[in-house]
């Protein structure tokens, strides 16, 4: 364990966008995009204006008209031929009722979203938990941190994560990934560590591993299985890791509840995502 430091500074405040979408069964129909290009139709009375008003491809808009007069059941959009325009598009009754009906509520949600944003100012480390907690992935250890170093490597670099209370993290992964995720000091990030590449060990003088990973803690619970155990080990800031190993490795490594124990883990064993 490395010698105690400062802790990381505390996270960005936690900013919240939403907006109302339309749906039918699974698919959605009249999100905010969708909206936009009816009233862009209803203003410029052309789909190709209307398109390259919201940066949209004349395909795209074309698309997204079909699949909204199909899904209202009638039409929203109607083309118009001939003129001294040479053709055009115009709005029915039913899509002017629409856009009115979607304006209103979207003022209503955005009133809604001012109030939490208000809230997440208020409690924006509780709003950054939450969002953690949301995601979802096949990694039993997510552990929140916060980037404290990037050392540049010839194809990997090595990633150093501040986990408090002096605990450090290292992760190996690509310098594509690092750039792609936009990885930076003092930056937040999840790390992700399979419980199976996770190796517990004993403290004492004579132990001396090759991985770079060796965060000591306590056991806080033993699940033992068929074949496997779970072994939980709890770090001295809260956080807990988990390893499975063999039945016969809690047996001949006499472990126990309540005593002292090492997660051990390669840096090239930690994933490395983000929230934002």
């Amino acid at each position: 364990m490395s010698s105690p430091r400062k802790n990381p500074p505390m996270p960005e405040p936690v900013e919240l966008t939403g907006s109302i979408s339309f749906r039918s069964g699974t698919q959605s129909w009249g999100n905010q995009k969708r909206m936009a290009l009816l009233d862009a139709i209803g203003q410029e009375g052309s789909i190709t204006a209307a398109a390259k008003k919201i940066g949209l491809s004349y395909k795209a808009a074309w698309d997204a008209v079909d699949t909204m007069n199909n899904l209202a059941g009638e039409p929203l959009v109607l083309r118009n031929t001939g003129g001294q325009r040479g053709g055009g598009a115009r709005l029915t009754a039913r899509a002017l009722e629409l856009i009115q009906i979607y304006q209103t509520l979207n003022a209503e949600h955005q009133r809604f979203m001012a109030i939490l944003a208000k809230a997440g100012r208020q409690s924006a480390h509780n709003l950054e938990l939450i969002q953690h907690m949301m995601i979802q992935t096949s990694a039993r250890n997510k552990l929140a941190a916060s980037i404290r170093q990037i050392k540049s490597g010839a194809v990997n670099d090595e990633v150093i994560l501040d986990l408090g209370k002096g605990y450090e993290l290292v992760a190996s992964i690509t310098k594509e990934s690092v750039q792609n995720l936009e990885l930076a000091p003092g930056k937040r990030a999840l790390a992700f560590i399979k419980a199976s590449s996770v190796i517990v060990g004993l403290p004492g003088a004579g132990l001396r591993l090759s991985a770079r990973n060796q965060l000591q803690g306590r056991i806080s619970r033993i699940v033992n299985g068929a074949v496997n155990a779970e072994v939980c080990i709890e770090l001295d800031q809260g956080s807990i890791i988990a390893a499975i190993v063999s039945l016969e490795s809690v047996s001949s490594l006499n472990l126990k509840e309540g005593d002292p124990a090492i997660a051990i883990f390669k840096a090239s064993s930690v994933m490395l995502g983000v929230t934002d």
